[in-house]
């Protein structure tokens, strides 16, 4: 990737050309930021559907040389708290230190024609730094088909802070490019800010 593209400059130009309140978006991710790098990026635009009404979401990832940065921003209609439509924008800091997991899942069609650094159909990408954790349980059970005993529960945690799909078909492959670069940065600082072994 081109080295303008890592630059707040070309962090801007992501934000205006999602085109999604820009002007908020920047102002916020911006604030964030603060003085410092911007090393990478990803700016992410979602669309749903909710009965009669489009609603958007837009999903910024900042890589400076000590944090990870990200930004929500939703449009919310009018309600009985606001007589007119509003967005909200939330934004949290955390220091490359704290990043437990980063994982990259790939969907990739026709694996046995692939090409070494061909875009994906779609990636996923996982952010994991403890702040939310999900608990799916279930009914224990034993392997006695006769057993009608209470066994308790059993379930796995998983940290799930942050996921973001992007697709080829749905955001484009640049988007997706962008995104395998920015998991990649992420991975390579998050490594050197790992603790030595025996410290």
């Amino acid at each position: 990737m081109a080295k303008s593209g890592t630059t707040t400059q070309g962090l801007r130009a992501a934000i205006e050309r999602s085109g999604y309140y820009p002007a908020l978006v920047a102002e916020a991710v911006e604030a964030a930021v603060g003085g410092e790098d911007v090393a990478s990026y990803v700016v992410h635009q979602e669309t749903t559907f909710d009965a009669n009404e489009v609603r958007r979401h837009v999903t910024v990832l900042v890589l400076t040389p000590s944090r990870f940065i990200v930004s929500h921003t939703d449009e919310q209609a009018a309600d009985s708290s606001s007589p007119s439509p509003y967005a909200t924008t939330s934004t949290e800091s955390v220091k490359l230190d704290r990043i437990s997991s980063v994982v990259v899942s790939r969907v990739v069609a026709n694996p046995e024609s692939y090409t070494p650094g061909s875009v994906p159909r779609e990636v996923v990408l996982t952010i994991g730094w403890g702040a939310v954790s999900r608990i799916d349980l279930e009914p224990a059970a034993c392997g006695d088909p006769n057993c009608d005993a209470d066994h308790g529960y059993t379930g796995n945690a998983t940290a799930d802070d942050l996921s973001l799909r992007v697709s080829e078909a749905g955001d484009g492959p640049d988007t997706v490019r962008q995104t395998l670069v920015f998991a990649q940065a992420l991975s390579e600082a998050t490594a050197a800010t790992a603790p030595t072994a025996g410290r």
